[in-house]
């Protein structure tokens, strides 16, 4: 798909395909057209050109639409003089839900205590909650979510993620996007990352880690120096750790462990440390950043 905005080209010739069984993270700096994408595949908006089809064909020709796709993409577009149960049973009765799954729902995201009183007095993780709440009325085999851990406590940090992975290992089709590397980290199979409109990487986030060459081993022994020597001569690099050891670049932990016990040097520990995802993310896309902060001085 290619999507402009006047001369801002929001989305550009972008392709790539979500499938059932697993968490898609969907990934990309601010500005990257990760919501423009989610809107396009929702049909909010048209694409210039190109499609996005769920299921096979475009969302609009759903019938029912709820019933094949749950979407959240602002948690704060909630009517505020509706309480919890209006909005959901508005929602509902537009699809053809009965009372019976709204107070499922309400009692699922944990809103029960709250349903009659005013969205308008919801905080964001609340708001953030009835929208999942929404999101899973009709029981879709495929859910969208935009951002949906702001705002929340680390319970319900928890409560997503877990909720997310069930619904994946019932065979549904999982897209989410999140600015948080450290929980796409716990939760996401497989990663969809874009920057300026276009597809950076398309992989599983072992194969997304594999992509930076960063990564060392860290080695505690008994002669740390005489090791360290001995590295440096089979061309490693050799750093000292302010916590004690060295971290070797250069040389995997089999053939450091091996060069050690040949000279005969106790090691205590041989750990091999890879990138996060943050730091191969940050990597990945530095030349698709188009807002960035200054130094502070």
């Amino acid at each position: 798909m290619t999507k402009r905005y006047g001369s801002t080209l929001a989305v550009d010739r972008l392709s790539f395909e979500v499938r059932p069984g697993r968490v898609t993270g969907f990934l990309g700096p601010n500005g990257a057209g990760k919501s423009t994408t989610m809107r396009l595949v929702l049909g909010l908006d048209e694409p210039d050109s190109g499609a996005a089809l769920v299921a096979g064909r475009p969302y609009r020709r759903l019938a029912r639409p709820l019933h094949h796709v749950g979407a959240v993409l602002d948690a704060t577009s909630v009517h505020g003089g509706r309480s919890a149960y209006q909005h959901l049973l508005w929602v509902a009765r537009s699809n053809g839900i009965g009372r019976a799954r709204v107070r499922e729902m309400l009692e699922h995201v944990g809103l029960t205590g709250v349903a009659r009183k005013r969205a308008g007095g919801f905080s964001l993780g609340m708001r953030q909650r009835l929208g999942i709440a929404t999101a899973l009325l009709g029981d879709p085999e495929i859910l969208m979510l935009d951002e949906p851990v702001n705002g929340l406590d680390p319970e319900g940090i928890r409560w997503i993620r877990e909720l997310l992975r069930s619904l994946a290992a019932q065979g549904r089709t999982i897209l989410v996007s999140s600015h948080l590397m450290s929980e796409m980290a716990l939760t996401a199979d497989h990663l969809i990352v874009i920057g300026r409109g276009r597809l950076i990487a398309d992989t599983g986030v072992a194969g997304f880690v594999r992509l930076t060459a960063r990564g060392d081993v860290l080695v505690r022994s008994a002669r740390d120096d005489e090791l360290a020597a001995l590295l440096t001569a089979r061309d490693a690099t050799v750093a000292a750790e302010p916590a004690g050891g060295i971290a070797v670049t250069g040389l995997d932990q089999r053939q450091i462990g091996g060069l050690a016990a040949a000279h005969g040097i106790p090691v205590y520990e041989l750990t091999p440390r890879n990138a996060s995802l943050e730091e191969v993310f940050m990597d990945v896309t530095e030349a698709h950043q188009d807002y960035r902060a200054g130094e502070v001085r």
